[in-house]
């Protein structure tokens, strides 16, 4: 879920340069790793997993992807946007795990994803 919630982190605020060179990332490959941010994107969470869900979903995904991706003139799978939500997916875990509710220090649409899952995850 971490992971989830963090891509969609990575597309709404993305990467600026000095933050990636802050990082003492190597100047050819900073502008590999920097995001503009601000882009939209959907996060659905279903109540229960079922393969004909799971296929809807996969299908609605992949055709959207790709769709924006061409109207937008963008890479939609990019690796290297792909690394970002993973390094932002390692803030989220353990606010995933913990036992006692950790105070949320992402934007409101990341906090408020986090917390669903949690409560529906206590609520098991």
């Amino acid at each position: 879920m971490a992971n989830v919630f963090a891509q969609a982190e990575a597309l709404a605020f993305g990467k600026t340069a000095q933050q990636v060179e802050a990082e003492g990332t190597p100047a050819w490959l900073v502008p590999h790793r920097t995001f503009e941010g601000n882009r939209p994107s959907n996060t659905i969470l279903l109540e229960k997993l079922t393969p004909a869900a799971l296929g809807k979903l996969v299908a609605l995904y992949e055709h959207s992807v790709f769709t924006q991706g061409a109207i937008w003139q963008i890479d939609s799978f990019d690796q290297w946007g792909v690394e970002l939500g993973k390094v932002l997916a390692q803030r989220i875990v353990p606010e995933l795990e913990s036992a006692v509710a950790p105070p949320l220090q992402h934007d409101s649409s990341t906090n408020t994803l986090i917390q669903r899952y949690r409560k529906r995850r206590d609520a098991k």
